[in-house]
């Protein structure tokens, strides 16, 4: 019976002192996050495909062919696990790995501009299309992992629930900085109603077969 009394009276005593809102951020952060990695994957899903349409008319654009390729290998490299979060140093090594994998595939579209007929490419023109959805859910779940993380921050600071944070071993969390949003919040895009012209210096690129 004692032992009984004294568990609810601790289970009490930690709801007042935000133990239960603690473990809820916590869980919020963790939901949060994995829909940020997801659509990371997504995007870097549709890189391969990308760099191959690209190839097939544009073969001689090596450098940023290969730029592109290997910033998706350094994304790939990274753990890019639930617990990264906890992790300040490897969190900041993965917003710049993505950043990377963002100007690399911003100078891959832009080589479209000087490929009429690769801007006119059905299979491109998708993948261009799913690319800037991408972009735009990566942009809606970081905001939701930065709501989730602030308001879990807060939590840990404030008073008393700082006491039950540092009781139990919970720390702030790192979150996107104004740097890295500059960096990675803008989809790459491809104007396709902008006139372009194939540059004299180039023969024009062979259509890959269908």
């Amino acid at each position: 019976m004692l032992k009984w009394l004294t568990t609810l009276f601790m289970a009490m005593t930690l709801s007042g002192c935000g133990y239960n809102t603690l473990q809820s951020g916590d869980e919020a952060i963790k939901a949060s996050w994995a829909e940020v990695l997801n659509q990371y994957q997504r995007r870097a899903d549709l890189v391969p495909n990308l760099v191959n349409v690209v190839k097939g008319y544009a073969a001689h654009e090596k450098d940023v062919l290969t730029q592109v390729t290997e910033a998706r290998a350094r994304v790939g490299a990274i753990q890019a696990t639930p617990e990264l979060v906890n992790d300040e140093e490897a969190f900041k090594k993965f917003l710049a790995a993505q950043g990377q994998m963002t100007s690399a595939i911003s100078r891959l579209l832009a080589v479209a501009e000087n490929y009429p007929q690769l801007k006119a490419d059905g299979l491109f023109r998708d993948l261009q299309a799913q690319l800037e959805g991408t972009e735009n859910r990566i942009t809606v779940a970081r905001n939701r992992y930065i709501a989730a993380v602030k308001d879990y921050n807060i939590t840990v600071r404030s008073f008393p629930t700082n006491l039950t944070a540092m009781i139990f071993g919970h720390k702030t969390k790192p979150s996107f900085t104004v740097e890295n949003e500059k960096a990675i919040a803008e989809p790459p895009k491809v104007d396709f109603s902008k006139p372009t012209r194939q540059p004299a210096d180039i023969a024009p690129a062979t259509i890959p077969s269908q």
